[in-house]
């Protein structure tokens, strides 16, 4: 009846457990991020655009990128319009705007949920004024 979606997301960027990055990063793809980032972290616009975030990583900073995965800490607003999936260990700081989202028991948010309609292929991304 129900399933659940076990397929690995693809990774093109990996960002290691002892690396630290001062300023915003942009990529395409898939990242999974087991550092610091200390700045904004955004994605190319397609749908299958993936960041993962595990338990003892951190962003401060704002994130948009369509599907995200937190298992760690995201200080800053969280725009996915896809999908969002939030581990037990997962902490966040600030607003999430998704179009789905899938919490475990002991996740937190400290900040305002709000549903997005998903952004259409093709159609121009909102503008953020």
């Amino acid at each position: 009846m129900f399933t659940r979606e076990t397929k690995q997301a693809r990774i093109d960027t990996l960002i290691g457990k002892a690396a630290r990055v001062h300023g915003d990063v942009e990529f395409a793809g898939g990242m999974h991020l087991d550092g610091v980032i200390i700045g904004n972290v955004r994605s190319d616009t397609a749908p299958a655009s993936t960041l993962s975030v595990s338990e003892g990583a951190s962003i401060e900073g704002m994130v948009e990128v369509p599907n995200v995965k937190l298992d760690g800490t995201v200080k800053g607003d969280i725009r996915a319009p896809g999908r969002v999936v939030l581990g037990a260990t997962a902490r966040v700081e600030g607003n999430l705007y998704y179009g789905v989202i899938e919490m475990t028991l002991g996740a937190q948010i400290m900040g305002k949920l709000a549903q997005v309609s998903p952004v259409a292929a093709g159609a121009p991304a909102p503008s953020h004024e």
